[in-house]
């Protein structure tokens, strides 16, 4: 093989569209690794040659070479030059197809949302828009994390985590009626680690997990993962179905229960005091625990029961995070649970992620929850979601789709689709027009909602939305019979 010193690098790229000139250099030497162009073995041309090649200083290619070499792309030999490594990245594959043909199940609509192009509309995500999150206090907070110590800064944080911001959730959760100390709660990266932890701790493959049918996707995600059964509860406006869940609970004595209490995931449904009370009693002649999961408690107006404070911890551990109401990306969730629980926690957190969440994060979440601001932040957010539930509602209602119930806040509407149309069906068609949809089923597990879709009202402004329902709907229903309905209100 040719050395490549002697390669000629005739043409100079375009440093404007390429950005700076480090990553010219980056990206051309990159491309000819890809194109086979150069081999493992190859030595690169010497850094003054293809400085003067390519019409950049020495100092841009030494700065590149090293950029290179901690991708493990090339490697230098002293006295001898900088060579393609051994191990070269493979050619670049086309981007398949099979993402968006992909069965539709949590994951598809997870990797829909997460991965959209930046232009796409997604009133199928599971979370706010940038405006309409507090980003001017999120920037005061980072200045104020940013003169903080360097602990703070550089280090892991204790096991616990941040003592200060679970002095601070301590607080607010007295004001509910769940009266426990900063002991009782552990840290987390996120609520979905929490519930992760929990799973670890309580769970074995092969044991049997209630959810509620439908539930957030995510957790049929996670429970397949940790290889446990899974049995749906149908739910109702008021929450669960109490009769059946202790049908469930005598017939496979599960071990856990999870759900949202507070403004339920997808339903948008609110626990009555009676059917949490039976809940309790069910959860306790069954010995069975329960994960309330508190995600959307901030958006309702008025607090509504909840299984922890009516349980005192005795047997439900609350998990949450601040990724609804401040931001998705400061990675902060929280367990509130007994002591004893929390300290068998912490090790398994130790063990899988060896700390709880980062000082930093923690410190711009207490920080945000400390500050007067957030409260007139979610006054303002549980009015504006309040409107956008009317209009969206309204405009859903126009095109034939039907509201299962109307809830008490947050983003959520649950809808039946005109005429027992295919939710799936829709999904794929939108996303053909760049719109992220979340079909019922994705929720369902016993895919009992084929026929139902969860729409995020604050991700619905875009009008392409609109027109690919509309278009999306225009169809003749498909041959069969229409897909089984959830469980109509008592």
């Amino acid at each position: 093989m040719a050395s490549a010193a002697h390669t000629v690098w005739a043409r100079k790229v375009d440093k404007k569209a390429m950005g700076s000139r480090t990553n010219t250099v980056v990206e051309a030497i990159r491309g000819r690794i890809a194109a086979r162009a150069l081999v493992a073995g190859d030595r690169l041309p010497s850094i003054r040659g293809l400085a003067a090649s390519l019409g950049v200083s020495p100092s841009t290619v030494v700065e590149a070479y090293e950029r290179l070499a901690a991708e493990g792309l090339v490697r230098a030999r002293p006295g001898s030059g900088v060579f393609v490594a051994r191990t070269a990245a493979p050619l670049p594959l086309p981007a398949s197809s099979g993402h968006a043909e992909r069965a539709i199940d949590p994951f598809w609509v997870s990797r829909q949302a997460l991965d959209a192009d930046p232009g796409a509309s997604k009133p199928g995500c599971g979370w706010l828009p940038p405006e309409w999150l507090p980003t001017d206090a999120i920037r005061r907070a980072l200045r104020k994390a940013a003169r903080a110590d360097e602990a703070t800064l550089t280090d892991y944080g204790s096991s616990h985590g941040s003592l200060p911001l679970r002095r601070l959730l301590a607080r607010q959760f007295a004001g509910e009626g769940l009266d426990i100390g900063p002991d009782a709660i552990l840290l987390t990266a996120s609520g979905t680690q929490g519930l992760d932890l929990v799973c670890r701790l309580l769970l074995r493959p092969g044991d049997t997990v209630l959810v509620d049918d439908p539930c957030y996707f995510n957790f049929r995600a996670l429970l397949a993962a940790h290889r446990v059964a899974v049995a749906g509860v149908p739910m109702t406006p008021a929450g669960p179905d109490a009769a059946r869940f202790t049908e469930l609970a005598a017939q496979h004595r599960p071990r856990l229960y999870v759900t949202n209490s507070a403004i339920h995931n997808p339903t948008g449904a609110s626990l009555s005091p009676a059917v949490a009370h039976r809940i309790l009693a069910a959860a306790s002649q069954h010995e069975m625990t329960i994960v309330e999961d508190e995600i959307f408690s901030d958006f309702e107006p008025e607090p509504s029961p909840r299984l922890a404070a009516l349980d005192g911890l005795e047997r439900v551990l609350r998990i949450g995070s601040f990724s609804k109401t401040l931001s998705a990306s400061v990675r902060c969730g929280f367990i509130a649970a007994r002591p004893d629980w929390i300290e068998a926690l912490r090790d398994l957190q130790i063990a899988t992620s060896f700390s709880a969440a980062g000082p930093l994060g923690a410190a711009i979440v207490h920080e945000l929850l400390s500050e007067g601001g957030y409260r007139r932040h979610m006054d303002a957010l549980r009015r504006r979601l309040s409107q956008a539930r009317r209009d969206v509602g309204e405009r859903l209602e126009a095109l034939g789709f039907t509201l299962w119930t109307v809830p008490r806040g947050g983003f959520n509407l649950w809808c039946e689709l005109p005429e027992g149309r295919d939710a799936a069906a829709l999904a794929r068609r939108a996303l053909e027009d760049g719109v992220v949809l979340a079909p019922g089923d994705v929720f369902s597990p016993s895919h009992g909602a084929g026929t139902f879709m969860r729409f995020n009202v604050a991700q619905m402004s875009d009008e392409r939305v609109w027109s690919a329902l509309a278009s999306g709907l225009a169809p003749p229903a498909a041959s069969g019979q229409p897909a089984a309905r959830c469980s109509p209100p008592p």
